[in-house]
């Protein structure tokens, strides 16, 4: 059966950090569903960019500004009063956020303080969710999955800063929000994968700038463990959670959202099926980093949760979602149009039957 999207249309739904990976993939599932989308991101320095290429910066009411400055994002509030807001603006690599740490905090935290602070003026906001991840939790390396009651405690400044953003969301929904008529989620997502992104340190554009200049594949920690899913799946668990939590304020939490046991790869396994489906002779090398920064060695989610409260379960399993990496990164090399194989590529995913 199809996933139905018709609670959105017609919604006036505000997307922070709009224009990244995660942002333009949910910024195309909610212009397709018929929402008035207003995005609201910086200017990208990147000269790859899927948001440019998705064409669909025509089709939303797209605002450039900093989450940091809170009188810009206050004034889109002002202006465009949305009912919806998710909140994904961040600074998102690890590695980054061990060359800029103070820009890192100030992002993810006080972003994240800004946004509430702008909810909490606005009560036209009915429902809240605030992206963060699945590395906020204090990681002692366990074979099993963590639960939403484990406690927070990132390593690295990026997985810390959004530990402090969900304490921050659980403070503000404690001293503003309680009783009140707005509901505020978390969802902490594992790691995604999907065509469009070309982030540096991710391993699927790694893999891809690979194929492109024609090298073999450098992978820097074969053996780490991740919950590795399709973009689509936690765009579509987002969704739900805020639809369901807009019609009753019960269903507000926080969330894991990952993939089932079997999607827990190593870094290795992620890109042997890469290259199963890409094909042409890909191959990948083991490369040492000396002085590397840490980063965590085994990571999975408990998402138990979620599968009890709304009946979850995932789509696509890594197979699939490697064969859309690569149909789509296929696309893009052959210069095809990429706002075609988004809406496919969504379309499938809302019509897939098991």
């Amino acid at each position: 059966m199809a996933l139905d999207l018709s609670f959105y249309k017609g919604k006036r739904v505000l997307i922070t950090g709009h224009t990244g990976f995660k942002g333009t993939w949910l910024t195309k599932v909610l212009v397709n569903a018929g929402a008035n989308v207003i995005g609201y991101s910086r200017c990208s320095d990147k000269e790859m960019s899927l948001f440019e290429m998705s064409g669909i910066r025509d089709k939303i009411c797209h605002i450039k500004g900093d989450i940091r400055d809170f009188e810009s994002l206050k004034n889109v509030f002002d202006k465009y009063e949305p009912e919806i807001v998710f909140h994904l603006a961040a600074q998102p690599i690890v590695r980054d956020s061990y060359r800029m740490p103070v820009y890192t905090y100030e992002t993810n935290v006080m972003g994240t303080v800004n946004l509430l602070e702008c909810v909490r003026l606005h009560p036209n906001v009915k429902s809240v969710l605030n992206v963060t991840t699945d590395k906020v939790y204090q990681n002692n390396e366990w074979c099993w999955g963590y639960r939403e009651i484990e406690p927070l405690d990132g390593f690295d400044p990026y997985s810390n800063s959004k530990s402090c953003s969900e304490l921050v969301t659980h403070s503000f929904k404690s001293s503003f929000f309680d009783g009140k008529d707005v509901a505020i989620s978390t969802a902490r997502a594992g790691n995604v994968i999907g065509g469009g992104d070309f982030a540096n340190d991710r391993i699927i554009p790694d893999c891809v700038r690979a194929m492109v200049a024609g090298k073999k594949i450098e992978v820097r920690n074969p053996y780490s463990v991740r919950p590795y899913q399709h973009v689509l799946e936690p765009l579509i668990v987002y969704l739900e959670i805020v639809e369901k939590q807009y019609k009753e304020r019960s269903y507000q939490g926080h969330y894991n959202v990952g993939p089932d046991e079997c999607d827990c790869l190593t870094t290795g396994e992620l890109v042997d099926i890469f290259c199963e489906c890409w094909g042409q002779g890909a191959a990948w090398v083991n490369i040492e980093e000396k002085c590397a920064p840490h980063e965590a060695n085994f990571l999975k989610l408990d998402c138990g949760k979620l599968k009890k409260t709304f009946g979850w379960k995932p789509r696509w399993h890594m197979r699939v979602c490697m064969e859309m990496v690569c149909r789509f990164s296929k696309v893009w090399i052959e210069k095809g149009n990429l706002s075609e194989e988004m809406d496919r590529e969504i379309d499938e995913f809302l019509c897939f039957n098991e």
